[in-house]
């Protein structure tokens, strides 16, 4: 008995010293902690060990959870960017929409923050990520263009510019070579003026694509052939002189072209041609200057090729791995796009000059022609006829009158007077054989009124049939 109690109390004992020690030990709550110094930090330290581990679900939860418990927490908006930074990492399409949102969203709430250039980053480096090759879909191409510009005109000052002028000079690239290769599209289809829209809105908006100088002097190529069509055209269909003004016109902006390759890209292959070209077509070669040659090649040295074998294994790729390695590291992008040239104003340019000229040519050798025109609001003498159009709009204005049909007809004498009866039908057997039907069609209305056998009169139901419907 004694026994049994000693192990009782021995037992009691130890129980309430459990009970102390637990009472002096720190709690650990697996979901929030609630009862640690720092819940906010805990919770933002877990998140962030999650997405270590790839638990990017987890890591939003704890995070979502210290958004909405902790409003005040100076964790606030770092746990605002990891949410779109677990999003970021997912890697898929869907979860970078997501992430795009959660980014712009902290932009919004946290515009004054270190952290917003980041954000911003993020968003044109989730476009980059999905840049297609130049003959392919550009839609994203353009969106991380967009996006680096942003991120350059709205924090000039954040260590990020620098990473984002470089990724901009490269998604340019792969602009600048999707323009390239329209241009020349066109210039093989021998459609010059369309290829030189192209071309010169390429060297206009991207000055440091790495084949600038071949899209130049693609451009003073399709100029030159325009104006070799121009030549072919016979003296009967254009004048000379029209003819002649055209040509030069077309041979000065190819000249143009040319002495901008010598003057801006004096190191790059095209450079010789062009002085060739400039002394085939009688116009002076300029000279390089030392600085523009000492840029050009530094321009040059900062590219590099995918070789061969990185070639090949691009042809099964959707990445434009060979545009991206041969944009420029130096120099500054364009931030804003100029004005691209119209090839519908080209066209329509040459076209109205060849029409201008025409109607010249012809004014000379027609003097005795006049043309009056009528202003609104003019009146007209007495006396004098109103101005009839070639073509009206209205057929009845301008039917003739019947004296001129029947001159036009060989007649010897008409009247003004309308026309009726047997004399209509002698004129017009058309007009008789309507003039029959019509009538032919009163004499049937007025004999099935008078006459009640007639069968278009409608008969009297008799009897049964009365109840009939039909």
């Amino acid at each position: 008995m004694v026994r049994r109690i000693s192990i009782v109390v021995l037992l009691g004992v130890l129980v309430l010293m459990g009970s102390g020690c637990f009472k002096n030990k720190h709690v650990k709550n697996p979901l929030a902690q609630v009862d640690s110094k720092q819940p906010d930090k805990v919770l933002f330290d877990r998140a962030m060990d999650a997405m270590k581990s790839r638990k990017y679900d987890v890591a939003r939860l704890s995070l979502q959870t210290l958004i909405n418990a902790y409003p005040d927490s100076e964790y606030l908006s770092r746990a605002k960017l990891a949410i779109g930074d677990s999003w970021y990492y997912e890697g898929t399409s869907a979860a970078w929409s997501q992430a795009e949102n959660e980014y712009k969203d902290y932009q919004t709430f946290f515009p004054n923050t270190p952290e917003a250039a980041e954000a911003q980053l993020r968003v044109a480096e989730i476009h980059y990520k999905q840049m297609e090759k130049p003959d392919r879909d550009y839609t994203h191409a353009l969106r991380a263009e967009d996006e680096y510009r942003q991120l350059l005109l709205q924090y000039p000052d954040s260590k990020l510019a620098d990473e984002a002028r470089k990724r901009l000079l490269e998604v340019q690239e792969v602009l600048a070579e999707r323009e390239y290769r329209v241009g020349r599209f066109y210039f093989v289809k021998q459609a010059y003026l369309p290829a030189v829209a192209r071309l010169r809105s390429l060297s206009d908006a991207y000055p440091l694509y790495s084949h600038a100088d071949e899209a130049l002097f693609l451009q003073g190529q399709a100029l030159e052939l325009q104006a070799g069509m121009l030549r072919a055209i016979p003296k009967e269909k254009l004048a000379e002189t029209v003819k002649n003004g055209l040509i030069r016109e077309y041979e000065d902006q190819a000249a143009e072209a040319y002495s901008k390759i010598i003057t801006r890209y004096p190191v790059m292959a095209r450079a010789d041609e062009a002085k060739r070209r400039l002394a085939a077509l009688d116009r002076p070669i300029p000279k390089p200057t030392e600085d523009a040659i000492a840029l050009n090649k530094r321009e040059q040295q900062g590219r590099a090729t995918i070789g061969r074998v990185g070639r090949v294994l691009s042809n099964f790729k959707k990445r434009p791995d060979g545009s991206i390695v041969a944009a420029s590291k130096v120099g500054q992008p364009t931030l804003s796009d100029p004005k691209p040239v119209d090839a519908s104003l080209l066209v329509r340019g040459a076209t109205d000059e060849l029409n201008n000229a025409a109607l010249e040519e012809y004014k000379k050798t027609h003097n005795d022609v006049k043309v009056e025109t009528v202003k609104p609001g003019d009146k007209i003498p007495e006396g004098q006829p109103a101005p009839r159009s070639d073509s009206p709009r209205n057929p009845d204005a301008a039917a003739p009158a019947p004296s001129q049909v029947n001159e036009a007809a060989g007649a010897n004498a008409v009247t003004a007077a309308p026309v009726t009866g047997t004399a209509a039908s002698a004129a017009d057997p058309k007009a008789t054989a309507a003039s029959a039907k019509t009538d032919g069609a009163s004499a049937t209305a007025d004999t099935a009124k008078d006459d009640p056998s007639s069968t278009s009169k409608k008969k009297k139901k008799k009897g049964i049939r009365k109840m009939l419907p039909f």
